[in-house]
């Protein structure tokens, strides 16, 4: 087969000469990343660092009607802030760029020319009415809508007469069969003969953009992708692709097609979903590794080695284990519960960590000022052994799951000073007394640990004669406002003796 210019001649030999792994992401900026698309870009990164590969980011923005202000950079710094930075993209740029397709016209171009010379490729001069009703036609006749390719018939000297009557076309390229066997890496054999079945696909419309077949197809060949890693809704479409390859003369790269991921109640996902974008779940305090361990659970791709159920794991382990033979063909629902599960453990190894737990208690600081009226903030649990103690207290038994939840009511007592009335069925006069030997008692101390104070409101529930579970109760209502909540025991340990002191001396004069 005739080789194209020397340009591509050149990409055609390091193409075959070079094959070490090199797999994109190619999402088009038409909206926010979501779990979809951020799957489909954690398995690229997967495999790639598994088989000391490279990892590229590809903007392809051929659709420029559709296209987001600003997307495409916020695409890149969601990558980079769930530890997926790609070796290769439009913002740190590489060896093979431009990394954005509406940069790369001039290449499609050439390309394009070369197929309608060639006579794999031709002008399409149907409009979009007469489009339409051959569409209505087959719909009405029970036939599978399909371009019925009449414009591939148009001889040389035709598609010139239309081009001076100043007619606007497309370029559809010709499909054909397709003899040699294809293999995807997940799905095994695909329908070589799909293709068949349908009209000619467009590869470059109107405005002088190229569609995704066409544009696919070349910046993986120039780009020398070796793998591709992509959503199942392109199994049909490689065949198309095959045959795109096949006209260039270039040699394919292995295809691995990732099954359709779905709502918790079998609903597919759409972009239109708020509650699926990366954003919505970074705004609500979820951390990358909990969302990574999230997208691991949907598909398989992992080997017994690592308990991707339970545990989370780091990039690098999550890499030595993926195996894109353990991939399913199945459809995996998403089982957002588990998100839950996987931010909690999240959190707790953040806090352990001396790099992290600083970043922690400012974040921490900062919710309680957004969240809690000011004027009631106690500013002494504001302090940073105060946070710190908080931090480790709510992870020590997974108490909260959002590092936000620490500021909500049931948790409000651990900042606010602010106290309500306190109605008790002790009398006031003996109430007031337990308060005072309460507040002698925490004043002997520099800190206290749950079980003295367990010990402490026992003996002097017993000096005053009363139920120890009376006094719990006048200690939870003086330090928090609330009848519910954690163990009173605990909430003296984590306020500590001061503090705590500070709000029953506070409180006398409120009981009724």
């Amino acid at each position: 087969m005739k080789m194209f210019s020397k340009f591509s001649r050149r990409f055609f030999h390091l193409s075959c000469c070079t094959r070490n792994v090199r797999v994109r992401f190619a999402p088009s900026p038409t909206g926010y990343i979501h779990l979809g698309g951020l799957r489909t870009a954690l398995y690229n990164f997967l495999f790639a660092k598994a088989n000391n590969g490279q990892f590229i980011l590809r903007i392809e923005d051929t659709d420029q009607k559709r296209l987001v202000p600003g997307a495409a950079n916020q695409l890149e710094m969601d990558l980079d802030w769930m530890g997926l930075s790609p070796d290769e993209s439009p913002m740190k740029n590489g060896t093979f760029g431009p990394y954005t397709q509406s940069e790369r016209l001039c290449l499609y171009n050439q390309f394009v020319v070369e197929l309608v010379k060639n006579g794999q490729a031709y002008h399409c001069f149907c409009s979009e009415r007469r489009l339409e009703f051959v569409k209505k036609e087959a719909i009405r006749e029970g036939a599978i809508p399909r371009y019925d390719n009449r414009c591939r018939q148009l001889s040389n000297a035709q598609v010139e007469e239309k081009k001076q009557h100043g007619m606007s076309s497309c370029i559809r390229f010709k499909l054909s069969s397709l003899e040699e066997p294809l293999q995807d890496l997940v799905y095994g054999d695909i329908d070589r003969n799909a293709v068949l079945h349908e009209g000619d696909p467009v590869i470059m419309k109107q405005d002088g953009y190229p569609t995704y077949h066409l544009a696919n197809v070349v910046d993986d060949h120039l780009m020398e992708i070796t793998h591709v890693l992509r959503g199942t809704e392109w199994l049909v479409s490689t065949p198309k692709h095959i045959l795109l390859y096949k006209a260039f003369g270039w040699h394919p790269p292995r295809f691995a097609h990732l099954p359709l991921i779905t709502n918790a109640d079998g609903t597919k996902l759409s972009k239109r979903q708020d509650d699926i974008r990366l954003d919505y779940f970074r705004s609500q305090g979820f951390y990358p590794e909990a969302i990574i361990g999230l997208l691991c659970l949907v598909g398989g791709g992992f080997s017994s080695s690592i308990d991707i159920q339970q545990n989370l794991h780091s990039l690098p382990e999550l890499a030595k284990a993926f195996n894109l033979g353990c991939v399913t063909t199945h459809s995996g629902r998403l089982d957002m519960p588990r998100l839950d599960h996987f931010n909690r453990l999240a959190l707790q190894n953040r806090i352990s960590q001396p790099d992290k737990i600083d970043e922690m208690r400012k974040q921490l600081s900062r919710l309680v000022y957004e969240n809690i009226p000011n004027s009631s903030i106690d500013k002494e649990m504001l302090q940073d052994d105060s946070l710190l103690k908080v931090l480790h207290w709510a992870s020590s038994e997974g108490r909260i799951h959002l590092l936000r939840q620490l500021t909500d009511p049931h948790l409000g007592f651990l900042w606010s000073s602010q106290r309500n009335p306190i109605i008790s069925k002790i009398d006031p006069f003996t109430a007031r007394n337990v308060m005072v030997r309460v507040v002698e008692m925490l004043n002997q101390c520099d800190r206290i640990e749950k079980k003295e104070v367990s010990v402490i409101l026992r003996q002097i529930a017993l000096e005053h004669k009363l139920k120890v579970n009376e006094v719990m109760k006048l200690m939870r209502s003086s330090l928090t406002g609330l009848k519910e909540g954690p163990p009173v025991s605990e909430i003296i340990e984590i306020l500590g003796p001061k503090i705590c002191s500070d709000r029953l001396v506070s409180s006398l004069n409120l009981i009724i």
